[in-house]
């Protein structure tokens, strides 16, 4: 597909950042992003199968160079967690590398060239189809909200019922009644606000990664210059953005160890 053939810039970049949806009821309110759950979920499968895949395989011996990546990345991810979380590790570190494994399969969609993917989906008479799920928000609060409810389940599992309430009205400001609804509105506050940094930081950053990709293809279409130049400044972009997969997906495991920790102390 040309840019400047076809489709305008506008409508190529709308085209591309569509959604395969389905409407649920009259389509007033729910509507599912298809696209977005079938690959989250096969990128799932495939973190879960390819670790599987190195647990079958793993040795007491000499380890294999797959063993020895899979061991290198959860002796990192288990460093991190014991340098936050100062508990028992066998819920949260799996948790922690499931996350992490996850989160950077689903950004690193963003490296697969969008225009032959949609000729392939085009062929089977799809149109639309978001590739890369973490530039979907809904994706990343899903995501963040189940980072969320684990952090109440466990603030209540460590704390007690009794605790976790008493610790929303009497926490930081004091147990005098007059401070409960203080309390309470600076908790709430603090609650809300969670799973809204934890999913908008995913999701900004990744969403503006494929835009930029997008522009830069359509500058590679619009002649020998730029073609050239589109070449030349889409490798600098994705070499960079490979840090900036990395990192997204880095920064959203910490912030669920942090907050899974945060569950388990008591103010």
């Amino acid at each position: 597909m040309s840019a400047t053939n076809e489709l305008t810039p506008t409508e190529y970049i709308q085209h591309h950042l569509g959604f395969f949806a389905k409407p649920v009821g009259d389509g007033a309110f729910w509507t599912i992003h298809v696209d977005s759950i079938v690959t989250a979920f096969i990128l799932g499968l495939v973190s879960v199968a390819f670790l599987a895949w190195v647990v079958r395989g793993a040795t007491a011996g000499v380890p294999s160079k797959r063993q020895a990546f899979v061991e290198l990345v959860f002796d990192f991810v288990d460093e991190q967690v014991k340098g936050i979380f100062h508990g028992k590790r066998d819920f949260i570190t799996p948790t922690a590398l499931t996350v992490f494994v996850w989160v950077l399969l689903m950004n690193a969609m963003d490296f697969l060239p969008v225009d032959i993917i949609a000729a392939a989906l085009a062929a089977v008479g799809i149109h639309e189809w978001r590739m890369v799920p973490t530039a979907d928000v809904n994706t990343t609060f899903a995501l963040a909200l189940s980072v969320w409810l684990l952090m109440i389940f466990f603030s209540i599992k460590v704390k007690g019922i009794g605790g976790f309430v008493h610790e929303l009205f009497c926490s930081p400001f004091g147990a005098h009644p007059a401070l409960w609804p203080a309390n309470f509105l600076f908790n709430l506050v603090e609650y809300i606000s969670k799973p809204l940094s934890h999913s908008l930081r995913l999701y900004g950053n990744m969403y503006a990664g494929e835009i930029i990709f997008l522009l830069l293809w359509i500058w590679a279409g619009t002649g020998v210059v730029g073609t050239v130049f589109g070449a030349i400044l889409g490798v600098g972009w994705a070499i960079f953005h490979i840090l900036i997969v990395v990192l997204q997906a880095y920064i959203f495991m910490m912030l669920t160890i942090v907050y899974i920790s945060m569950a388990h102390e008591s103010h």
